[in-house]
């Protein structure tokens, strides 16, 4: 044990894989992407996406609140929810002052603000909606959410592209060893699946183009990689000061046990070709966790399937590690949830410790020869394990590393 350790109490996730976490763990063992054609994205030259079936905000929510929410903060609240019931809080069980709400988005609300756009070039600048803003700001989705569980502590939204998740739970953890927080919903949501971000990301290529058969789309490290799939989701977990989960006899899921930040400082999109601040975050990590290298059994690896991604963060593995543990990549199987994605691949690496089993790597057929790592494919892995890393990497050269492990 360490004095800097902070309980994993409660998970909550809504993914391509399904709305849950019993769904989302089953999805992910299985191996298979969940990308398919998306209506909504009908006439781009990427059409397809990994999107979260039959995912009702009104039958979820309630249409008096469903109304007014985004796509990504209605998927937040719903995960939200279901993590806090994991652990067994709310009303009445916690001080609301003491609790605190961080989460993750990346663009935040693309898919109304292109409704709202269209209003604007049509001439109907009267017809905007006045719930516009407060729809689509990203400091809504904490907002929201710190509304929906009446919980007054530090509400904050962090915006690290597609680290934003993992930095989410990087700055809970902090809150906690501050001692200014007993305990922190935190996590991300993010929704790419709508026109905007489907046109841009393929004029920047950085989307796979295999329309002819989206569900082999996502290759995570495969030597035929050639980008990632738009996806959405949310992942929230509930963190709690160790002397808090203990004090109440929480069901304790696993530790959060470091946390490591970075900057490439190198490149607006492309990450360092030697993956040299993902390195440096990861160690930061490690440190922080007080482990050496050779005590993490699993990484959880961001994975996004485009070729100088892949291969960066290849590198920084070898660097760190020198012979790095068994690999995983969910985004083969979920697709890329941009600010979403560092939670639940944290979440997932908490499931990993609690059955001990490696999840396979979608598509993965033949592994590119530049990167020598032990990628799990075709079927899940046992691996005994006590540690294990969740890497998360964006825009803007931004790296955040997770520690996590598993309680006794």
């Amino acid at each position: 044990m360490s004095a800097r350790d902070v309980a994993v109490t409660g998970l909550g996730l809504v993914t391509p894989a399904g709305v849950g976490v019993a769904a989302t763990w089953q999805g992910v063992l299985r191996g298979t992407s969940n990308a398919v054609r998306c209506p909504a994205l009908d006439g781009l030259p990427v059409d397809f996406c990994c999107r979260v079936p039959d995912f009702d905000a009104d039958q979820r929510l309630g249409r008096r609140l469903s109304w007014r929410l985004d796509r990504c903060a209605a998927m937040a609240l719903v995960a939200a929810r279901e993590a806090v019931a994991d652990a067994g809080l709310g009303a009445g069980s916690w001080d609301p002052v003491r609790v605190g709400v961080v989460l993750g988005v990346g663009t935040a609300s693309m898919e109304r603000y292109e409704e709202e756009f269209a209003k604007i070039s049509g001439g109907r600048a009267t017809e905007i909606s006045p719930l516009a803003i407060p729809r689509s700001v990203p400091n809504m989705v904490a907002g929201e959410v710190g509304m929906d569980l009446r919980v007054r502590g530090p509400n904050l939204t962090v915006s690290t592209a597609c680290a934003s998740g993992a930095t989410a739970l990087g700055t809970a953890r902090q809150l906690l060893l501050a001692d200014a927080c007993d305990v922190v919903v935190a996590g991300g949501s993010e929704s790419l699946c709508s026109r905007i971000p489907a046109a841009c990301f393929h004029q920047m290529g950085a989307l796979s183009r295999r329309g002819d058969d989206p569900a082999a789309a996502s290759r995570p490290f495969d030597a035929d990689r050639d980008g990632f799939v738009l996806g959405e989701g949310a992942g929230v977990l509930v963190l709690e000061r160790l002397e808090h989960a203990r004090a109440r006899g929480s069901r304790i899921r696993s530790y959060l046990a470091g946390y490591g930040a970075s900057c490439d400082a190198y490149h607006f999109t492309s990450p360092h070709p030697e993956g040299r601040g993902a390195a440096e975050a990861l160690a930061v990590a490690l440190d922080d966790a007080g482990l050496e290298p050779g005590d993490v059994a699993h990484v959880n690896a961001h994975g996004t399937a485009t070729v100088l991604n892949d291969r960066a963060e290849a590198s920084a593995l070898r660097q760190v590690f020198r012979r790095p543990p068994p690999v995983t990549a969910v985004k083969g199987a979920l697709g890329h949830a941009a600010g979403g994605a560092g939670a639940i691949e944290a979440a997932c690496t908490v499931l990993s410790l609690e059955d001990q089993v490696v999840p396979p790597t979608a598509n993965l057929h033949r592994l590119d020869p530049e990167i020598e790592l032990d990628v799990v494919s075709k079927a899940p892995r046992p691996v005994r394990m006590t540690a294990a890393v969740s890497n998360a990497f964006g825009f803007g050269g931004q790296n955040a590393v997770l520690v996590l492990r598993s309680a006794p």
